[in-house]
């Protein structure tokens, strides 16, 4: 989907940080590999609150326009005192609006197409 590029997905990003979220400065887009050479791109972010890997993507459906975000396995407990975990809220709550702001400019993209 066009909407799947690296450009793309930087420019959206772009404009969520210009609405002046919190944790916006912990997105970047990275290439996502993929088998047929496209110009593909995920969104990471690196939490402040604990080192947990994980990515933002949009659903594997053909031009599905919802987006989630994808926890990769620990192999540690990652135990977080109450002002840490206070910090870790304020961060899924950037990336929760930012699933919605990409699902809205996703279906945007696809009505204009």
């Amino acid at each position: 989907m066009p909407f799947r590029t690296t450009t793309t997905l930087q420019a959206w990003v772009d404009d969520f940080r210009a609405l002046g979220y919190d944790n916006a400065d912990m997105l970047r887009v990275i290439p996502q590999d993929n088998d047929d050479g496209d110009d593909a791109g995920l969104i990471a972010a690196r939490l402040k609150s604990v080192s947990t890997t994980f990515f933002i993507a949009p659903g594997p459906e053909l031009r599905s326009t919802e987006w989630a975000v994808t926890f990769e396995p620990r192999e540690d407990a990652a135990p977080l005192a109450a002002g840490r975990v206070m910090a870790l809220s304020g961060e899924l709550a950037t990336l929760s609006a930012l699933c919605s702001f990409l699902q809205a400019r996703s279906e945007a993209f696809l009505a204009n197409v």
